[in-house]
């Protein structure tokens, strides 16, 4: 980064750390205990679709890669496409296999970066349910390494729970690199699992 940077206020960007998925489970524990929310087993990466052979082939074989596994059962991964147009790559476990998933997220994730579809990955989120059943993800930002909690209000629209999502950031402060830019909290409406 040169001294011109510096002055005109562009910052250099952070590389993405795909091992910062590996705090999740130890998070959800900390989440748990101070906040009453457990996994659901459900777990999505988000991209933005891409048209192609190329693409269509790194999909099939992130695809087959994840259904192999024989700890998954009859809950095969699978592809949706949200109404603002971006895929997400849904994996199902159970509830108690959060590190599972956490392997499934990372392994999309890792996949397409190494394709050359990192430019197209967007976000990765764990969902997560309290006993009232007020839902809960925490969302990690592919390009800034980072994550943070969104939590929608159960039917309002689109609406969510800021003051959950401030008590969770403050949670799991120790526990996950979160993101401080609390512009970048986007709203994830129509996620899966949410």
């Amino acid at each position: 980064m040169g001294f011109l940077d510096i002055l005109l206020g562009r910052t250099k960007p952070v590389a993405p750390d795909l091992d910062q998925l590996f705090a999740l489970p130890s998070a959800a524990v900390t989440l748990e205990a101070a906040a009453g929310f457990r996994p659901t087993g459900m777990g999505a990466v988000c991209f933005a679709t891409v048209e192609g052979a190329a693409f269509e082939q790194t999909h099939r074989e992130v695809q087959a890669l994840l259904d192999a596994d024989t700890d998954r059962g009859d809950s095969p991964v699978e592809l949706h496409q949200d109404d603002y147009g971006y895929s997400w790559l849904v994996s199902r476990r159970t509830p108690d296999q959060l590190p599972q998933l956490v392997n499934d997220l990372h392994a999309v994730n890792s996949s397409m970066e190494v394709n050359g579809f990192g430019p197209q990955l967007l976000c990765s989120l764990a969902s997560f349910e309290d006993e009232r059943g007020r839902r809960l993800a925490l969302v990690y930002l592919y390009k800034r390494a980072t994550f943070y909690p969104f939590a929608p209000l159960p039917g309002s629209g689109e609406r969510r729970d800021s003051a959950l999502e401030l008590q969770v950031k403050a949670t799991l402060a120790n526990d996950l690199r979160i993101e401080q830019d609390l512009s970048r909290w986007f709203p994830v409406w129509g996620a899966p699992g949410l």
